[in-house]
C-alpha cells in the first residue's frame, strides 16, 4: 500500500485498496473465530470493521487526489471561453488534460453533443449544453471564442457543419488529431490544432493487411528510387516500420537525400540505411547498386511529375520517366528482384501532356517485361497528393499568407486528391497483391473542385474569399486538363482483396515491338528532336492527343490546336462540384 503514488490515484488504486482491506478483514475474522469461537463477536462487527477500514484507508490515501483535482478547477475560468464538441471519451480526456494545467489557455464553458440523452447532464462537472444543430446560438449566447472538435472517429460531415457554424458566429475552430491518439491515451493540449483542408476531404483511414506486407518486407533488402521526393520519402518511412534488413535510398538530389537519411537514421537507429546518390538514367550506376546490395523489393518512385514544366522539357521527361524506368526495371529483372512496384499517375490515362504520355509509356514497357520475367512487376496509378512538393495547397497557403491573390487555373478544373501517407501505404499494399504485370488503381474518392478548395482554404485562414483575399484565374497551363481520369477506354477493372485498390485487366503487349519503339524514342530525345519525340510518343501511346503544337525551334512555341477537349456533359459535371463544406 505504501508503494503507490497517491497524487495520481485512480480506479485501479481503489480496487487495490478494496482487495487489501477485504483480505485483511477476512484473515482477522478467521483468526478471531478460530481463537475465541464463532460467537466471540456479533456478526455485524465484521461487516462494520470492513466498511470503516475501507473508508478510512481510501480516504486517507485518495484525499490528496481529490485536493489536487479541485485545486486547479478555478483555472478553467481563465483563458478563452471554449466549447468541446463531443461529450465522449476524447472530450473527457481532453477536459482532464486541460484541468492539469496550472494556467490553461481554455475556459471550458460546456460540451456540445448530438446524443439527446446527454443534454443537461454533466461530464466531469461540465454541463452538456445541447447538440451541434444549436451550435451557432450557443456560441453567441455564451460568448464563445474557441470550439474544439473532439470526435476522433472522423465524422467529416459533422465537422463541416460545425466549421460553417463557427465561421458565421466568428468563433475559432480547432480539432484533435485522430482516433489513434485516443487509443494510445495521448490526448493532450499540444495536440489541439487548427483544422487543415486535409481534414475536410473525407478520406477514410487506410486499413492495411499488416501480415501480408510484413511477409514481403520484414528482413528483406529494399531499394527505393526517388527516395528524397514526396512519395519516395514517405514510402521509406512506411517501409522502415516493417523492419527490413536494409533500406537503400537512391536519388539524384544530394541535399534532400541527406535530410531523409538523417531523419530515418534518427527515427530507426537499428535499421541499416544506405543513401546512394545516382541517376536512374545511368544504367551502369543503377546496375552497380543492384549488384552491390542485391535488393529483393524495389519501389520505383523516381520521376519528373510537373506537367507544365515537362511541356517545356519533353526530351528530359522522356529520358527520365521512360528511359529511367526501363533501366531500373531491366536491372530488377536481371538481378532477379522478387517484387518491383512502379508509382504511376492518373495523368497517364488519355494523356494530353508529355508527362502523362511518358508515364503511360513506362507502364506499357513494365507490363511487357513482366510477361517473361520471374520478377513480380506491379504498377500503381493514383492522382494528386496533398502537400507534395509543388502541389496546389502549399502554393495557396503561401499566397494567402502574402495577402493574395490566390491563383486558380480555371473555375471548372477538378482533381482527385489523397494524402501522402495514404498513397505510400496503398503503394506498399499493392506490392504484395500483385501477381505480375498488374496495373492497380487506387480509390481516389470524389473529385474536388479546385476553386472550392481555394475558397475553403481562405475561410480556414479566418478570411473571406473575394473580400479579404481575391481569387484570380490564370488559365490552364500547358498540358493541363480540366479533369483527370483513372481508366483508359477498354480497360476492365476488377476488385482486389483490399477495398481501396482495384486492378485493371491485363493488356498483352509485345516486348520486342515496345523495345524497338522506345529505342527510337530515346534516340530522338537524346538529339532533342522535340517534334520527333512527340510523334514517337503518339505512336507508343495512341490515346495521347497533345493540347498544344510543339515547334521544333527553341524556345518552344505552344499553340492550342484543340480548343474544346471537354464535352458539355463533363463541363456540367465539374461546374456543379463544390467542396462539401461550402453551402451556397
Amino acid at each position: 500500500m505504501y508503494r503507490n503514488i497517491w497524487r495520481y490515484a485512480s480506479i485501479q488504486d481503489a480496487y487495490q485498496i478494496f482487495r487489501v482491506v477485504t483480505i485483511s478483514s477476512m484473515v482477522s475474522a478467521f483468526l478471531l473465530i478460530f481463537m475465541d469461537g464463532p460467537h466471540a463477536l456479533p456478526r455485524s462487527i465484521y461487516i462494520l470493521d470492513w466498511f470503516i477500514l475501507f473508508a478510512m484507508v481510501a480516504a486517507s490515501r485518495l484525499i490528496w487526489r481529490i485536493y489536487r483535482e479541485t485545486r486547479f478547477v478555478p483555472s478553467l475560468r481563465k483563458g478563452k471561453r471554449t466549447l468541446i464538441i463531443g461529450a465522449g471519451e476524447a472530450g473527457n480526456l481532453l477536459l482532464k488534460e486541460i484541468r492539469k494545467q496550472s494556467s490553461s489557455a481554455y475556459n471550458i464553458v460546456g460540451f456540445v453533443d448530438d446524443d439527446r440523452h446527454k443534454k443537461g447532464l454533466r461530464l466531469s462537472g461540465v454541463r452538456v449544453l445541447g447538440g451541434t444543430n444549436r451550435l451557432r446560438a450557443l456560441v453567441r449566447r455564451h460568448s464563445i471564442e474557441e470550439v474544439i472538435f473532439a470526435i476522433p472517429s472522423g465524422d467529416k460531415v459533422r465537422m463541416r457543419s460545425v466549421i460553417e457554424s463557427c465561421e458565421s458566429a466568428k468563433a475559432h475552430f480547432k480539432m484533435l488529431p485522430g482516433i489513434t491518439a485516443i487509443i494510445d491515451g495521448k490526448v493532450s493540449m499540444s495536440q489541439i490544432k487548427d483544422v487543415e483542408i486535409e481534414d475536410l476531404l473525407g478520406r477514410d483511414p487506410v486499413v492495411l493487411d499488416q501480415t501480408a506486407i510484413r511477409n514481403y518486407l520484414t528482413d528483406k533488402r529494399v531499394l527505393v528510387t526517388g527516395a528524397a521526393g514526396s512519395i519516395g520519402s514517405e514510402i521509406c518511412r512506411q517501409v522502415a516500420l516493417f523492419k527490413p534488413a536494409k533500406l537503400v535510398l537512391f536519388d539524384h538530389a544530394e541535399t534532400p537525400l541527406f535530410y531523409i537519411e538523417k531523419e530515418l537514421t534518427a527515427a530507426f537507429p537499428d535499421l541499416r540505411i544506405i543513401p546512394m546518390v545516382g541517376d536512374v538514367k545511368n544504367r551502369d550506376r543503377v546496375e552497380t547498386v543492384f549488384d552491390e546490395f542485391g535488393p529483393e523489393v524495389v519501389f520505383h518512385a523516381a520521376a519528373y511529375k510537373h506537367v507544365a514544366m515537362m511541356e517545356y522539357n519533353p526530351a528530359e521527361a522522356v529520358l527520365n520517366n521512360v528511359m529511367g524506368s526501363r533501366v531500373v526495371a531491366d536491372a530488377a529483372d536481371k538481378y532477379k528482384v522478387h517484387n518491383f512496384v512502379m508509382v504511376s499517375t492518373d495523368k497517364a490515362v488519355n494523356p494530353t501532356n508529355v508527362m502523362g504520355a511518358t508515364k503511360r509509356s513506362a507502364e506499357i514497357y513494365v507490363q511487357a517485361l513482366a510477361a517473361n520475367s520471374r520478377t513480380k512487376f506491379t504498377t500503381v496509378r493514383f492522382g494528386n497528393v496533398l502537400g507534395s512538393n509543388g502541389s496546389v495547397i502549399p502554393l495557396f497557403k503561401e499566397q494567402i499568407k502574402k495577402g493574395g491573390p490566390v491563383t486558380v487555373t480555371d473555375k471548372d478544373v477538378v482533381r482527385f486528391f489523397m494524402t501522402i501517407p495514404e498513397a505510400a501505404q496503398l503503394v506498399m499494399q499493392a506490392g504484395c497483391i500483385g501477381r505480375g504485370g498488374d496495373i492497380f488503381v487506387l480509390d481516389m474518392g470524389e473529385p474536388v473542385r479546385i476553386l472550392s478548395l481555394a475558397e475553403e482554404l481562405i475561410r480556414l485562414s479566418g478570411l473571406i474569399p473575394y473580400k479579404d483575399i481575391d481569387i484570380v484565374f490564370s488559365g490552364l497551363k500547358p498540358g493541363e486538363k480540366l479533369f483527370e481520369e483513372l481508366l483508359i477506354d477498354g480497360e476492365g477493372i476488377m476488385p482486389t482483396t483490399h477495398k481501396k485498390i482495384r486492378v485493371m485487366a491485363p493488356v498483352e503487349t509485345d516486348l520486342r515491338q515496345v523495345s524497338g519503339d522506345l529505342d527510337q524514342l530515346f534516340s530522338l530525345a537524346a538529339a532533342y528532336d522535340i517534334a520527333g519525340v512527340v510523334k514517337s510518343l503518339r505512336l507508343i501511346v495512341p490515346e495521347f492527343v497533345p493540347r498544344y503544337h510543339f515547334d521544333a525551334a527553341p524556345p518552344f512555341a505552344f499553340q492550342r490546336v484543340r480548343p474544346d477537349l471537354f464535352p458539355p456533359q463533363k463541363l456540367a459535371f465539374v461546374r456543379n462540384l463544390r467542396m462539401p463544406a461550402v453551402t451556397n
